[in-house]
């Protein structure tokens, strides 16, 4: 083989290396309906494999503040959040309970796997099998407090004295 071919076979197989290297992690454009360019996760990662809801899922601003039911039929009060963890999975179902007119219940967790979903004329229908009874004697949840890994700190001292 000539220099000049040798050269060029070696610059095509140099480009097609890059090429394969940069597909695997620079991400990818997509164009929206609406034409403007859209940056996607970089390959490697986990892509979205469906463009609508799948049997199974459920939207959560159809569970945010539906009623929540017992086996009997009975109004237990409705759910109030929504609490994911760092992955993503829904880590507590939050119910209000034990209110009359909005005044005077708390919030209790539940797993999510202790809420049943049905559908009732095209909506869904949340029921658990915990009795209105075992909710109110359940631990409340605040949500106003914040511990863990966001950081802890002592309040500055108020008393000017020292």
């Amino acid at each position: 083989m000539s220099r000049t071919m040798m050269t060029a076979a070696f610059a095509m197989m140099t480009a097609a290396t890059i090429a394969m290297a940069n597909a695997q992690t620079a991400p990818t454009t997509n164009t929206s309906p609406m034409g403007k360019s859209t940056a996607t996760e970089p390959a490697g990662r986990s892509a979205i494999s469906a463009n609508h809801l799948l049997p199974g899922q459920i939207r959560a601003s159809e569970m945010n503040g539906a009623t929540v039911y017992d086996k009997e039929n009975q109004n237990l009060g409705s759910i109030k959040d929504i609490i994911l963890d760092r992955d993503g999975r829904v880590a507590v179902v939050l119910l209000s309970v034990g209110s009359t007119l909005g005044a005077g219940g708390k919030f209790v967790a539940v797993a999510m796997n202790d809420i049943k979903v049905t559908n009732d004329n095209n909506k869904p229908r949340f029921t658990v099998t915990m009795s209105k009874d075992q909710l109110k004697a359940g631990q409340a949840y605040d949500l106003n407090e914040k511990t863990g890994p966001t950081g802890t700190s002592t309040a500055p001292s108020t008393d000017r004295t020292r």
